[in-house]
């Protein structure tokens, strides 16, 4: 049971083209389940300077930043921290006593998923996309020391300026490729979406890898990673990314850092 607002309850927003209520939901049930005196409310804005001000004027704790702001907020802020210089792009923005410090905690999801899972570096990388994410992904798996990559995109234009950032190889298809690890960062298998029946991988390249990663998030268990777990193939699935990026952001805007079992209740609920 939440208690009720007052004058000293902390207001934390997003700032997004086309809001959700999936980072509405998260932030507000664990407020709740941990008795935290905040609120989270999505907007969408025509000038983001202005709505980047009011951040800073207005004392909002936190700013979650979407598509299209991820670039433009960077010259609004005071810091950028490592994790949003490493791919030109922010999704969060703490407000410590007027200082605004950005970050991206897509970023530092997809690092500490590679960690928690253990991927071995030494192995390739095989990554299907070529958009924000997929930079965001891309640039974790670096980080981490993946050094044999290659990204795939139909678009030669942002595929290969991706694969040049990283210093991966390109391909404009998966053809008979495969790879230790592969990652859908495309919209492959999005409910709702024209290919939401279909697996961004064929199953060669599924059986042949160690760790198959999916991005999507809605649903959890997409064509791919159906596929992956028949065929006895480790996965990582979209709905750890969702989790663990917002977990992030509401650690950096609380100080709090929920319980897994606490962060995935409030992915389930966010997702539903």
């Amino acid at each position: 049971m939440r208690q009720p607002l007052s004058k000293d309850t902390r207001v934390c927003i997003s700032l997004s083209g086309r809001p959700s209520n999936i980072g509405t939901r998260f932030h507000n049930y664990l407020y709740n389940r941990l008795g935290l005196d905040f609120i989270y409310k999505a907007f969408t804005t025509t000038d983001i300077a202005a709505a980047i001000a009011g951040v800073r004027a207005l004392g909002i704790r936190g700013c979650s930043v979407s598509m299209p702001f991820k670039q433009d907020v960077i010259a609004l802020v005071d810091e950028v921290e490592p994790s949003a210089r490493a791919i030109y792009a922010v999704n969060t923005i703490a407000n410590q006593d007027g200082r605004l410090i950005a970050s991206n905690t897509d970023y530092l999801a997809v690092q500490r998923l590679i960690a928690e899972y253990a991927l071995d570096a030494g192995q390739s990388v095989l990554i299907r996309g070529s958009g924000g994410m997929a930079n965001a992904v891309g640039a974790a798996f670096r980080d981490s020391g993946f050094r044999d990559g290659t990204i795939v995109a139909r678009n030669r234009s942002t595929g290969q300026a991706l694969a040049e950032r990283l210093g991966y190889d390109y391909a404009d298809d998966v053809g008979g490729r495969t790879a230790a690890v592969v990652v859908n960062v495309t919209p492959i298998g999005m409910a709702g979406g024209p290919d939401e029946r279909s697996s961004a991988f064929d199953n060669d390249t599924i059986t042949h890898a160690h760790t198959v990663f999916d991005v999507v998030a809605m649903p959890s268990e997409t064509p791919l990673i159906t596929a992956a777990r028949a065929a006895g193939v480790d996965v990582i699935t979209g709905a750890e990314v969702i989790a663990l990026q917002a977990a992030e952001q509401f650690e950096r805007y609380t100080g709090v850092r929920p319980t897994p079992a606490l962060i995935a209740e409030a992915s389930a609920i966010s997702r539903a």
